[in-house]
């Protein structure tokens, strides 16, 4: 798989409205199955006057662990295209829930699945997405002599600071994807003249 995948950010919400009937689209980003059907049952509770409370996730990194729902609309009209648009966008670790109000007027079959999936991305065009690419988390502890180099180097590579801890030494937390660690490790070994400590944390997935 290519090295990332994108998530949106916490909680977005988004209404349509076609022909009287109400679309309310949540999109949120969940870790695993579970906090998804949690998160799907809490939108229902929301709504518990609403027709039809349609949804469709992937819950995992690698796409592969994904559900949905017509919930009472006809067979493939609302689940099924929902789920399509997350994976257009290769959203993982990603929930939509579509909230229906029946406003009295039938869309047909064409018109349901239009309605699910413009909701969706509709309300993905108001969330905020990032791009999760697996990545290196690193300590780099350096004396407040050596703090300014290393800072240049950050400034000047695809590295982001997570924080940055200030005691007798000066120790910076950063993260950076792993096809440009070992180049930043040498810069900043190099730009230091070795005397900054280098520690590899973990090997995980972060959002830019």
């Amino acid at each position: 798989m290519e090295n990332g995948f994108y998530t949106v950010v916490g909680q977005a919400e988004d209404l349509t409205v076609i022909e009287k009937s109400k679309f309310i689209c949540y999109l949120k980003h969940i870790e695993s199955e579970d906090e998804a059907r949690q998160f799907i049952g809490e939108i229902k509770k929301k709504n518990s006057l609403a027709t039809h409370n349609c949804y469709a996730f992937i819950c995992d990194k690698t796409g592969i662990n994904q559900k949905c729902s017509d919930d009472g609309e006809p067979q493939g009209t609302a689940g099924v295209p929902m789920l399509e648009v997350l994976k257009n966008k290769k959203l993982f670790c990603t929930c939509a829930v579509v909230t229906r109000y029946f406003g009295g007027i039938k869309l047909g079959k064409g018109g349901l699945s239009r309605a699910y999936s413009n909701a969706v991305s509709d309300c993905i065009l108001k969330s905020k997405v990032v791009k999760m690419v697996f990545s290196d988390f690193i300590d780099i502890t350096a004396d407040y002599e050596t703090y300014n180099k290393v800072l240049n180097i950050i400034g000047k590579e695809n590295i982001t600071v997570i924080s940055t801890d200030f005691k007798d030494d000066i120790v910076i937390h950063i993260v950076c994807p792993i096809e440009n660690t070992e180049t930043i490790i040498d810069k900043i070994s190099e730009a230091s003249s070795g005397k900054v400590k280098i520690e590899k944390l973990k090997r995980d997935y972060y959002g830019y």
